[in-house]
């Protein structure tokens, strides 16, 4: 999960503001880093691979016309929904052809093909597989009233394909930050935190344009805003970059204009502090909550690199 969340260095942010007007008027503000772990739904084709056979090199994947980001969801009669349903599903097909449906772009197709034995005895259809991402998020905001939570600001999507990823449920657990990697000129930097595993702050139920949602077990700290429109001027976004501690940080927001129906602003990270510490916004921080006029009116979601 490398690539997962889209990162930031010292000025030019691009953000989008998240509807959080559709959900309440007064919210949680927030600004936590929280461990995200999403399963997908079926697993994710990463790569295509060549398989050595006593007949020379095949790739049966690629045969069949698969592609990197099909999600895979049957093989013949069998539902796959993690790597080791693929696994099966594989091995009782005895080589023998099948139809695989897969997710590509939203849509269903169906490829059929026919498993290649490799010179160490086993079944494959050369493919490169995952079925979850984890990563380091920021939390949006809370809604006291329905216990629903919004992180990330942005999509989660295939890196290969572009595609929304299907989710297929996850979480977000408790985070500590424990180090920074500062951001460079060409160079994003990250955060990187200890997740607890076993400390379950809520359930991650959607995966769309605007951030990922769910349900919260219980009430995070932060406090009561009410959301409001984004305008040029100044501004402040909240941050966990150490530790656990929320921070606030001075920003100036630069413009603000539409795409693809949405409002997105940009905006330049102006507070010294924040900058001596990450150099901007890094891996991480996307979710941040923007603050303007006392009001939630966005989110940090993706960023311009300067070279």
């Amino acid at each position: 999960m490398k690539k997962l969340w889209i990162t930031g260095l010292l000025a030019l942010l691009l953000t989008a503001a998240l509807p959080v007007t559709a959900f309440a008027r007064e919210v949680l503000v927030g600004g936590q880093a929280v461990g995200i772990r999403l399963e997908t739904q079926g697993v994710v084709v990463v790569a295509l691979a060549e398989i050595e056979t006593a007949e020379g090199r095949v790739s049966p994947a690629a045969e069949a016309g698969f592609r990197a980001g099909d999600v895979i969801v049957q093989i013949g009669e069998r539902e796959v929904r993690s790597a080791a349903d693929f696994l099966g599903a594989v091995a009782a097909l005895d080589g023998q052809s099948a139809p695989v449906t897969a997710l590509r772009g939203g849509k269903s197709v169906c490829m059929m093909i026919e498993p290649a034995l490799s010179s160490d005895g086993q079944w494959m259809l050369g493919m490169w597989l995952r079925d979850g991402l984890s990563g380091v998020g920021t939390v949006t905001f809370y809604d006291p009233a329905s216990g629903l939570f919004g992180a990330l600001g942005h999509a989660v999507k295939d890196e290969e394909s572009g595609a929304l990823l299907p989710i297929d449920g996850g979480s977000i657990t408790d985070m500590q930050i424990v180090d920074v990697v500062p951001g460079l000129p060409g160079t994003p930097g990250e955060l990187s935190g200890c997740a607890d595993a076993a400390r379950m702050l809520g359930s991650v139920e959607k995966n769309t344009e605007t951030g990922i949602y769910g349900h919260a077990a219980e009430a995070p700290l932060g406090r009561l805003v009410e959301t409001g429109k984004i305008h040029t001027g100044p501004a402040t976004i909240l941050a966990t970059v150490q530790g656990r501690e929320v921070g606030e940080y001075a920003a100036q927001i630069d413009r603000v204009y539409s795409e693809g129906g949405v409002q997105r602003v940009l905006l330049t990270v102006t507070d010294p502090a924040l900058r001596e510490l990450t150099g901007g916004i890094v891996q991480g921080m996307s979710g941040s909550p923007i603050l303007q006029d006392g009001r939630l009116v966005g989110a940090v979601t993706h960023v311009s690199v300067p070279t």
